[in-house]
């Protein structure tokens, strides 16, 4: 591998060369991250020295990182406001509106009830209405980030999402214990 390898210093979105938004083209992440991973991928640092092989290591590593990060809505997002200097607070803010969180606990019982009746076709009517909801709240984010610059507003919907995201680990699961 030469020295030339991708700059550590640079934040996710210019170690990719994409612009820093919520909204982004997948499949130019895609690309930009095989590109780099041909470039740094320690198969390619085999022949060399220790140290270089280490170096290879951590490129990889990071560029990993990076394309973890930047692929997955919910991470872009709080990624993006760790760049603006604001944190969404996701374990020390809690409280919600009361109609989302209620919304959340008939969810959450719908979930268990279908469990509980082996119902798959009720899981599917709750995902689909989950996924909906998630979309609907990344829209308002994409918004709120790269249109309004509103990070205040935006950390409000990271937390939100976050509870949309354990919901759908929660769907996925009962699906896991219906097919046991």
């Amino acid at each position: 591998m030469s020295s030339a390898g991708p700059d550590l210093q640079k934040n996710h979105f210019q170690l990719f060369g994409l612009a820093q938004s919520c909204q982004m083209d997948a499949a130019q992440l895609e690309r930009e991250y095989r590109a780099l991973q041909a470039q740094v991928h320690p198969d390619k640092s085999a022949h060399l020295g220790e140290a270089e092989q280490r170096l290879a290591m951590q490129l990889s590593t990071q560029v990993n990182e990076a394309y973890q990060t930047l692929r997955n809505p919910l991470r872009r997002a709080r990624y993006l406001l760790s760049l603006h200097g604001v944190s969404t607070g996701e374990d020390t803010h809690t409280a919600m509106p009361a109609d989302f969180l209620m919304q959340q606990m008939e969810w959450r019982e719908a979930v268990a009830d279908a469990q509980q009746a082996r119902d798959a076709g009720a899981l599917d009517r709750i995902g689909s209405a989950v996924r909906e909801e998630t979309r609907g709240l990344e829209a308002q984010l994409a918004v709120k980030i790269d249109t309004e610059k509103d990070y205040a507003f935006a950390a409000g919907l990271v937390r939100k999402l976050r509870f949309m995201e354990k919901l759908a680990e929660e769907i996925h699961s009962a699906y896991d214990a219906i097919d046991s």
